[in-house]
């Protein structure tokens, strides 16, 4: 095998480093972005359409999961893959563009009372913390995947799946009850 062969233990050894690097960075970068007291000056009008956007990218990262969901359990897995990897591919679309928008636009502020806050916040709240962890073991599921690694990815998808499947859905609920409060 080459030494820079993905699939051998020094090359493995550098994927989980990036993986680990990548899983800890994200949260970080965000949560800078997040609380940082001065936004970028970006904040033209065309920011304000992302929530928006997100929320349509979150909604069909949904679907290709539940579509490579139903793929794998037929056993087609180029299918699978296929849906796999637009999920991967919207996350990440999704993510610089919810970086921009919050690293350029003031927060907005839930504006409902009494139990719809509380519903609202539980839901926030599990929403950031499992996306804040979900990072690592989606990426590990695809690295596994990707690499025929097929009894190690079905290991790491048990706890992945149903954490990146709640945390899309989660944001488009999210964004359902936040969005009569946006400025802009």
């Amino acid at each position: 095998m080459e030494a820079n062969n993905i699939t051998s233990p020094a090359g493995e050894k550098k994927v989980y480093g990036w993986i680990v690097a990548i899983s800890i960075a994200v949260p970080i970068v965000v949560a800078i972005l997040l609380f940082m007291p001065a936004k970028l000056d970006l904040a033209q009008d065309w920011v304000y359409f992302l929530p928006h956007l997100n929320a349509v990218i979150n909604s069909a990262a949904t679907v290709a999961l539940l579509v490579g969901l139903y793929f794998i359990r037929q056993n087609n897995i180029p299918a699978h893959k296929a849906s796999m990897t637009t999920a991967f591919g919207l996350g990440a679309v999704f993510l610089v563009s919810y970086v921009v928008y919050h690293a350029s636009a003031p927060s907005t502020t839930f504006g409902g009372e009494g139990v719809i806050r509380t519903i609202y916040y539980v839901i926030l709240i599990t929403h950031i913390l499992l996306a804040a962890i979900a990072l690592f073991p989606i990426l590990l599921a695809y690295y596994f995947g990707m690499a025929g690694k097929y009894v190690r990815h079905k290991k790491v998808v048990r706890y992945a799946y149903p954490i990146w499947l709640y945390v899309t859905i989660s944001g488009v609920v999210v964004y359902l009850m936040i969005s009569p409060y946006y400025g802009g």
